[in-house]
């Protein structure tokens, strides 16, 4: 009877792709959309298209996907497919628009906008993004009339007045800009922007300790923009201040390390203190970005020739001086390694090509100190500057464009994000710097009895498989699995604890639907009750890796009625509701009973493992999420208890001692350890939240 009774439960769990309806493929495309994983929830979108094609929300949705993965164009023909099919949803207009902007489409931008404001009048969001349209079209008397119009029904908005000052910045209007950054500064001081702009005024007029004083207060609110710190840097470096200026740039490239200006003036900045070695690292990664960046050259071929490199600095120094056979600088600098290699001939020339000229006297073979009242602009190309810092041609306020349906869709974005969850997947994790596989007991037991072993070592991590793994896997059709003899076999695959799902590629999520797929004819053709109930598990878990939650927790609580006792199917519908808990509260759900569901699970799961790290850990994670901050401490250590090396846990209970605002020794301490152990973002949370003192 008990069989009899498990097979009525598998076949009534069975659900196939083809048959999923539309809405609730549009729901799990937006889950996958909320954890970022874009391309998965492509696929969603497609499926839904394809079903039912005169529906506007996959088309619109797909767009979603793609203006995150910066396909501008491909983002805004499915706005205008969805247009096509309802032409008076505003956030699809609200999206083109930001789509056109991006491909610098002001005019039809604007016309987006206004289509949009007719439906939503009263939505300043729109209004702030036409105004910024009309400064970048230069269409300034239009964008001063709007701004009127703004200012006229919302008096205290405090971004109307920076944007007037953009507008009187552009028209070269200094002091009126200033009175109306100072306006909105009034109206919210806690503006970083605002306070950028106003810096940028400051640079320009050469007043350095207000510039570093307004960027002090930008930095302090937006901690993560990497441009504000360069040009703190640059105000710093005015008065003397190198130690902090070359903190600055250090900051701004651990940010944005593919900042041009910040290697360019820190390597200037090193080569002035005498940190020649680490300086011409700068110039080589300058010169990675713009080979043929003369200035960054000839500044290389100095550094080279001072720490004795004579062979690589005339190298350098013949790329710039063929480029610019005037230029008497690097003549008589190569003329001084000729010289010391006892190539007189050379050299002599190169002195006699310098003697004729008469044009340049300068002390031999010594590199001039930075002059800190010169600076050259970056498209400034005159070689005698340089040694001088570099500063862009023209520095505008930041534009930011309102984006209403980003925080609906992404609002889970903080500052100070926690590790994920731990869960189980089939994607083997991989990292570098960390070898070990997370190890649990229950899921060992899982693999072997499919045949596998997971062999973890310091030295690699290897699956021992008795059933053709390689052949399993890279399979091009599962669907021949699904015909084969041996198909329950055929169809196991290991499985894993990860934190959190990888993304998918497409062919990867492709792969996983024909999986799943062909478990869904095992399942529903099994005589096996075993093998069906095995296959169910594994089905719950793919599902769970393609972000279709729902669906997981179908299959698990179907084999939780099986199999009460499962310490695995707790774990995975507790992590699946843990995300599905997450995506709603990002839609403004109420999400209490979906938590205590979650907690209920962990709870049961812990009492039939009471020593399981992992358990511990993914309970922390959900009373961290519901601001039980002590709770989650308390869980976090005791996973350390059973599992000494376990980063994540040293991570997230780094992140709670800061969020408790009390704590920031025994964070610091947690989040060092969470470094040592190979999670290298703790290193960067730290050095941004902890060291760092508010000015």
């Amino acid at each position: 009877m008990k069989k009899i009774l498990a097979m009525i439960l598998l076949v009534s769990a069975v659900r196939c792709l083809a048959q999923y309806n539309t809405d609730r493929l549009v729901m799990i495309g937006r889950s996958a959309l909320f954890y970022e994983d874009y391309v998965l929830s492509m696929q969603y979108f497609n499926q839904a298209i394809q079903a039912k094609p005169y529906l506007y929300e996959p088309w619109f949705f797909r767009g979603v996907a793609k203006y995150y993965l910066e396909d501008y164009a491909g983002a805004e023909r499915d706005c205008s497919e969805a247009l096509q099919r309802n032409p008076y949803v505003v956030n699809i207009y609200e999206l083109r628009g930001l789509t056109r902007i991006q491909q610098k489409k002001y005019t039809e931008a604007i016309g987006d906008y206004s289509r949009a404001l007719r439906y939503d009048p009263e939505n300043r969001g729109l209004w702030h993004n036409r105004v910024l349209c009309h400064i970048q079209n230069k269409e300034y008397e239009a964008a001063l009339a709007e701004l009127d119009t703004i200012q006229a029904r919302w008096s205290q908005y405090a971004s109307a007045w920076a944007m007037r000052a953009d507008v009187y910045l552009q028209q070269e209007d200094t002091v009126k800009a200033i009175e109306s950054l100072q306006k909105s500064l009034d109206i919210d001081p806690y503006d970083g922007q605002t306070w950028a702009a106003r810096s940028i005024i400051s640079l320009s007029q050469e007043q350095w300790p207000e510039a570093e004083e307004q960027l002090n207060h930008a930095i302090h609110l937006l901690p993560k923009r990497g441009g504000y710190y360069i040009n703190r840097a640059l105000a710093r470096f005015h008065q003397n201040n190198l130690r902090g200026a070359m903190a600055d740039y250090d900051m701004a490239l651990d940010l944005e390390p593919n900042n041009f200006l910040g290697h360019y003036n820190r390597g200037l900045l090193r080569a002035q203190v005498g940190d020649d070695n680490r300086a011409i690292t700068d110039f080589d990664f300058v010169l990675r970005l713009e080979p043929d960046n003369m200035l960054a050259l000839f500044n290389r071929a100095v550094l080279l020739d001072k720490t004795g490199d004579l062979h690589a600095a005339i190298r350098d120094y013949s790329k710039v001086i063929d480029e610019f056979p005037n230029f008497w600088t690097g003549l008589e600098f190569r003329a001084a390694c000729y010289r010391r290699l006892g190539m007189t001939k050379k050299a002599e020339q190169d002195e006699f090509t310098v003697y004729k000229a008469r044009l340049y006297k300068h002390l031999y073979g010594t590199q001039p100190r930075l002059d800190p009242d010169k600076m050259r602009k970056r498209s400034d190309e005159d070689l005698e500057k340089y040694n001088q810092l570099v500063v862009e041609d023209q520095q505008d306020p930041e534009r930011e464009y309102k984006n209403d349906y980003r925080g609906r869709v992404q609002n889970r974005k903080v500052e100070l994000e926690l590790q994920p969850m731990f869960t189980l997947s089939m994607e083997k994790p991989h990292n570098e710097v960390r070898a070990n596989i997370a190890f649990d007991r229950d899921v060992d037991a899982l693999n072997q009895s499919q045949g596998f072993q997971i062999v973890n070592s310091k030295s690699s991590n290897q699956i021992v498989n008795s059933k053709s793994l390689n052949q399993i896997l890279n399979s091009k059709s599962l669907n021949q699995i699904v015909n084969s003899k041996s198909l329950n076999s055929k169809l196991y695959r290991p499985v894993y604890v990860v934190c959190g799902h990888p993304t998918l590629s497409d062919e990867m999520s492709s792969r996983y639907f024909l999986y799943i797929d062909s478990l869904t004819t095992a399942i529903n053709n099994s005589h096996d009750t075993d093998h069906a109930t095995r296959n169910l598990l594994l089905r719950a878990v793919a599902y769970s890796v393609i972000r279709d939650n729902q669906q997981a927790i179908d299959d698990l609580s179907t084999y939780l009625q099986i199999d009460s006792m499962s310490v695995l199917a707790l774990w995975q519908r507790a992590v699946c509701q843990a995300h599905i808990s997450l995506f709603q509260a990002s839609e403004g759900a109420n999400t209490e009973l979906v938590t205590a569901s979650v907690l209920a699970d962990l709870n049961h799961a812990l009492e039939l493992r009471p020593h399981n790290a992992y358990l511990y850990y993914n309970r922390g994670c959900i009373q961290a999420r519901r601001e039980n901050l002590q709770q989650a401490i308390d869980d976090f250590t005791t996973a350390l208890q059973y599992e000494p090396n376990l980063a994540e846990a040293y991570f997230n209970r780094g992140i709670c001692h800061l969020n408790k605002g009390d704590e920031k020794e025994k964070a610091s301490a947690d989040l060092s350890k969470a470094g040592e152990l190979g999670l290298y973002d703790a290193y960067s949370v730290l050095k941004r939240n902890v060291r760092i003192s508010a000015p």
